[in-house]
């Protein structure tokens, strides 16, 4: 498992960023939410999301990070320069730590990403399968991240919505501190 910091302080590609977060609550369960601004990157980064070529990193593009404290993922809502969403990315992971300064998740490879209409894929299969291979992961480790993210595939086709609603709760108590 890798840990890693929601601050993306140490992200070479970002040249000038600054970084907000705070802890909510939303409907009982608190969520630590941070968002990065990225004032300055070096290069623009495009990926492909759900088969069309997606640019996620920009300057003046905002990542909110979200870590709910009762689920097994994360999700990083992006934004472009005029706040428009360009996507939803859920990190499975182990665990995660809800500490203002030093928000951590131990991530387990496996990610899925959604468009802002609810399309969605499961990616980087490639990665928690060579984390197996090589003993970073046990088998249990990697049982538990393939069904976290078959549950929550379920849950995106039952009500993307709900993630929606939380990432605009959550942004909108985040802008209170820029």
């Amino acid at each position: 498992m890798k840990t890693k910091y929601l601050d993306k302080k140490k992200w070479r590609r970002l040249v000038r960023s600054k970084y907000d977060e705070t802890i909510i609550t939303f409907q009982g369960e608190k969520i630590l939410a941070g968002m990065i601004h990225m004032h300055k990157v070096r290069e623009p980064l495009s990926v492909p999301v759900v088969g069309e070529d997606t640019l996620v990193v920009a300057n003046n593009f905002k990542w909110m990070q979200l870590l709910p404290e009762k689920r097994n993922y994360s999700i990083t809502v992006m934004y472009d320069e005029r706040w428009q969403e360009i996507q939803y990315y859920f990190d499975i992971n182990y665990s995660h730590t809800l500490e203002l300064g030093k928000a951590r998740r131990q991530d387990l490879y496996l990610d899925v990403l959604v468009l802002p209409d609810g399309r969605y894929e499961l990616v980087d299969e490639e990665d928690i399968k060579r984390a197996f291979k090589k003993g970073i992961i046990s088998s249990k480790e990697k049982e538990f991240a393939y069904n976290t993210a078959a549950e929550l595939m379920s849950e995106i086709d039952r009500d993307f919505g709900q993630f929606k609603t939380l990432a605009a709760s959550c942004l909108k108590e985040l802008k209170k501190l820029m």
